[in-house]
């Protein structure tokens, strides 16, 4: 089934009836393979569609009136960050593909639907935003108060303990198809700066990133760096 790594997401915060689950399944009726680097939908477009992210990776983002580029959150497979489409329609920022991606759409109609005769899987996907939000939260926390190689270990400590989560880490090691570029952009850096964090992080043996896969040599000194504190009080 398309959407499985959703299905266990949601399972981590709520409890869903088999026949929610089954309803889960039947309303994603597209599925599309997307290339890296690639806009999903763009800032200020109509949305008919929520996105699940089947494999892949994908970003949110915003551009600023100069041009310059803000990552505002890294998604993975189990996600669907566009929810909040749902009610708003209109989108405020980018969603694009940090990977080669595969993407399951469900109709808003058909969603809104369901909802309406199944609470429990409207209250899984209303804890779901919420959930997002908190991360987000915690997001402008690590950009507005930590020293850059703060910023590093944070976005590291959270993304392993998310792609943890859905079983995508083995042996301190997860697939990252990022940029040293793309990383500046995310942690409110220069790219020569981002560039002197992984490389002060290798030779300390703490993490190191190469072929777009991350490996953790240290990962208590990376939480510790980061201040990062466990996601399991938010999702459950």
């Amino acid at each position: 089934m398309p959407i499985e790594m959703m299905i266990r997401k949601l399972r981590q915060h709520s409890e869903l009836p088999t026949e929610d689950i089954g309803a889960l399944r039947s309303l994603v009726t597209l599925v599309k393979n997307f290339p890296e680097n690639t806009p999903i939908i763009r800032d200020e477009e109509l949305s008919t569609q929520c996105r699940v992210i089947l494999s892949g990776f994908a970003y949110r983002s915003k551009v600023s009136e100069d041009g310059k580029r803000q990552i505002l959150s890294f998604h993975i497979a189990g996600d669907m960050p566009d929810l909040h489409g749902l009610p708003l329609k209109r989108m405020d920022h980018d969603l694009t593909t940090l990977s080669k991606a595969r993407l399951g759409f469900i109709d808003h109609d058909a969603l809104e639907q369901t909802l309406i005769t199944r609470p429990a899987l409207a209250r899984a996907l209303w804890r779901e935003s919420l959930v997002d939000a908190a991360l987000f939260r915690q997001w402008i926390v690590n950009l507005g108060t930590r020293s850059a190689s703060g910023r590093m270990a944070y976005l590291i400590a959270e993304l392993r303990q998310r792609l943890g989560a859905m079983d995508l880490v083995a042996n301190e090691q997860f697939d990252f198809p990022i940029t040293q570029s793309k990383l500046a952009d995310a942690l409110g850096l220069s790219v020569v700066h981002v560039n002197r964090v992984l490389q002060a992080f290798r030779a300390q043996g703490i993490l190191d990133l190469k072929r777009h896969v991350v490996t953790l040599g240290d990962l208590e000194k990376i939480v510790q760096l980061g201040g990062f504190d466990s996601l399991d009080h938010i999702e459950r």
